[in-house]
């Protein structure tokens, strides 16, 4: 298994829209890296709150969870979460995997970001969780840089890809709430 290099990354993997430089100032990085990519903030988020009491169950979630919000940027409640989509939108190649990790400079502020591996021929949005484990609000940034993807590439193509296996976050169009089918 090899890292993808930033000339194979545009060349692999379908991303749209597409970045080719990373850094701009005053700005979140966001954009190919070396050996990855950069994933931007939507404008979609849902906050946690604890409001209506809800108990957080991943075989019956219960929307009433979260506070929705459309805007430039996001307050998150001290040690608490929200989850948001990307702007971009990813077609995974069947002999790739896709490993997120946070962005150091929102790392540095204690803020967590958190995504599942893009597994070989997942396509669409993808959902993050941003965790701000902090005792005081943390503001993030649509538009921005949030999170990097670094692209493995297999030796040869998986025996079962998540196309194949019918994975029930396939082409999420943008943030999807958890849930667990009943078939």
């Amino acid at each position: 298994m090899g890292v993808l290099a930033d000339w194979q990354i545009k060349e692999r993997v379908k991303i749209e829209p597409f970045a080719d430089m990373q850094s701009r100032p005053g700005v979140l990085s966001y954009g190919v890296t070396s050996y990855g990519y950069d994933l931007r903030l939507g404008r979609s988020f849902k906050v946690f709150t604890n409001a209506h009491c809800s108990i957080v169950d991943p075989k019956s979630f219960d929307p009433k969870s979260f506070v929705d919000i459309e805007a430039d940027t996001c307050l998150i409640p001290p040690n608490s979460f929200a989850l948001a989509e990307t702007v971009e939108y990813l077609e995974i190649p069947r002999d790739v995997i896709g490993v997120c990790v946070g962005k150091s400079t929102y790392a540095r502020i204690g803020i967590i970001v958190n995504v599942t591996p893009l597994e070989p021929e997942w396509k669409g949005k993808v959902t993050i969780e941003i965790s701000n484990t902090t005792p005081l609000p943390a503001k993030v940034y649509a538009g921005e840089g949030i999170a990097q993807v670094l692209f493995l590439e297999a030796s040869q193509p998986c025996k079962l890809s998540y196309a194949d296996k019918k994975g029930k976050y396939q082409n999420q169009p943008g943030l999807t709430l958890p849930f667990v089918t009943k078939e």
